[in-house]
């Protein structure tokens, strides 16, 4: 019986450093029966000439350049041309470790439609490592370990970009890349959430993914907290608000002030509270800050959590937890 096809979806700009490499990691697969959509935006460098030289020897590359803007045009463009049955995405400065789509695809046939095939990932850099890579990294990879992504959805992105894969037709259910929502692949993890597409825990290593100063999600704009938050905040009202509950603002943070003027410009009502007693009783944005013991007359209330230390988070978690609420019902972390 002959092996499903798997496409995977590569765009590229400027990536001359890491092309090769890249594309090794996926000629080296113990799978083989893949087509790799490699689409170039607008690269300045010598990067186009360097996967088409690779591609001239090996059939399944498919090289194009984006008609397009930016990589959700060069992802719409990839799958349009795709033709397997399983699709994966793939970032050109990374590495897939060597049996990463047999794993994969093994994840997928015995769990059938309905379901995204995940891995453990693990940076690498040639300098040091930033700490909040590390926490990052391994605060995903305890999810996917369990397969409990959905779990802390709005904390940060919990499906890795490169390090997924589904049925083309989950996928289509799900929207594709026909949003047109930055950060892409964040807004793609909630609409696996909100399709209902259920994460295969994994636990072996399957991506490597590099880190370096000029790396997309450092520079790009559209990968600033804001727009994070924005896409947060868009979710949680489809997904996940109860208008019969009273909603609660924990936090006078940046992330917290960001949400308090997001719901003052939706006109939704919301207490805000804090734990600075320098801040409680003040305005901001002509909304007054309260004392945390003001959640005490509220019934059965959803609170959006916006303080990030940890140590917090499990005192907060603890208090709400004590008023009978529930994590990601009636509470949610949002950093």
């Amino acid at each position: 019986m002959s092996l499903p096809l798997v496409s995977i979806l590569t765009p590229f700009k400027n990536s001359s450093l890491f092309l090769e490499d890249c594309i090794a990691s996926i000629r080296n697969q113990s799978y083989t029966n893949w087509e790799l959509l490699i689409v170039d935006d607008h690269s300045t460098d010598e990067s186009f000439k360097i996967v088409s030289e690779i591609a001239q020897d090996e059939p399944r590359i498919k090289l194009y350049k984006n008609s397009g803007q930016g990589i959700i045009d060069a992802l719409k463009l990839a799958f349009k041309n795709s033709s397997g049955r399983y699709i994966t995405r793939m970032d050109s400065d990374d590495l897939m470790t060597p049996y990463k789509l047999d794993l994969m695809v093994a994840d997928l046939e015995a769990a059938k439609k309905g379901h995204v095939a995940l891995g453990l990932v693990a940076y690498f850099s040639e300098n040091d490592l930033g700490e909040g890579y590390q926490i990052y990294e391994k605060w995903l990879n305890g999810l996917t370990s369990g397969g409990n992504n959905y779990s802390e959805i709005y904390k940060e992105c919990v499906i890795p970009s490169p390090c997924w894969m589904v049925h083309r037709e989950d996928l289509i259910a799900c929207g594709a890349f026909n949003s047109p929502v930055y950060p892409e692949d964040y807004d793609l993890a909630f609409r696996f959430y909100k399709q209902g597409l259920k994460c295969i825990p994994s636990k072996n290593l399957l991506h490597l993914w590099r880190d370096y100063n000029t790396r997309t999600s450092r520079t790009d704009p559209n990968y600033a907290d804001n727009h994070f938050l924005r896409l947060k905040l868009h979710y949680f009202f489809n997904l996940d608000r109860r208008p019969q509950q009273p909603l609660v603002v924990w936090g006078a943070g940046f992330k917290g002030k960001f949400c308090a003027k997001y719901l003052k410009k939706l006109n939704h009502p919301f207490l805000w509270i804090c734990n600075n007693p320098k801040k409680i009783g003040k305005h901001i944005y002509d909304i007054e800050l309260h004392a945390v013991s003001k959640i005490e007359e509220l019934q059965q209330p959803q609170v959006i959590v916006t303080v990030a230390n940890k140590t917090s988070q499990k005192r907060i978690a603890s208090v709400l937890e004590n008023r009978d609420l529930a994590k990601t019902k009636d509470y949610f972390f949002f950093c």
